[in-house]
């Protein structure tokens, strides 16, 4: 099932066939630096903990979840994005994504990420959509300010959320945005054109 599809991305759900693309997806260090620190994701985990995971949701709450992105002109798997129940602030949605290397520097993320803010607030009726990385994360940062996020504040992951890392390690920044000033931001677009 497609979700959405932009200029140069097609977001659809995902299927047990895609376990290969996650594995190696998290297999790159580089990509996974900011989230676990470098550490791959075990097929084992993809099959029998996190795609059971994400098709429950798909069933539960069919306008949110996790997405694949794809490029609509050759069909390629660049990542991933997600749209889910905020998962330390009740009421939010939370927007995620994930891509490989070579989509870093395209503009994918931000492409996808502005979407997946449109579904959030026109199609799912969210009040607020929030996201957060690891403070050292200044290309997750910058895709959040580009696509309308602002920043909302600083915090620490608890120990349980990234466990034996220092506290220097689990500084992290929350960007979000509301409905009313995502209307008004798409209000002064449209007066810009």
């Amino acid at each position: 099932m497609i979700l959405l599809e932009t200029e140069r991305l097609r977001l659809r759900r995902f299927t047990a066939d895609d376990v290969d693309r996650l594995v190696q997806l998290d297999s790159d260090p580089e990509v996974m630096r900011y989230i676990t620190y470098g550490v791959p994701t075990p097929r084992e985990t993809y099959e029998s903990v996190i795609l059971p995971r994400w098709f429950a949701i798909y069933e539960s709450t069919p306008l949110l979840g996790y997405w694949a992105a794809e490029s609509r002109a050759d069909g390629r798997f660049l990542g991933w994005f997600h749209l889910r129940p905020d998962r330390m602030d009740d009421g939010e949605q939370e927007l995620g994504y994930r891509f490989g290397r070579a989509a870093w520097g395209h503009g994918y993320a931000t492409e996808g990420a502005t979407a997946v803010i449109e579904h959030g607030f026109v199609r799912v009726g969210a009040g607020k959509i929030s996201a957060r990385t690891l403070a050292a994360n200044r290309g997750s940062r910058q895709v959040m300010h580009k696509c309308g996020l602002v920043f909302e504040r600083e915090f620490t992951y608890p120990e349980d959320v990234i466990a034996g890392r220092s506290e220097q390690e689990r500084a992290a920044v929350k960007y979000s945005i509301t409905r009313p000033q995502w209307l008004a931001q798409r209000a002064r677009g449209s007066a810009r054109s």
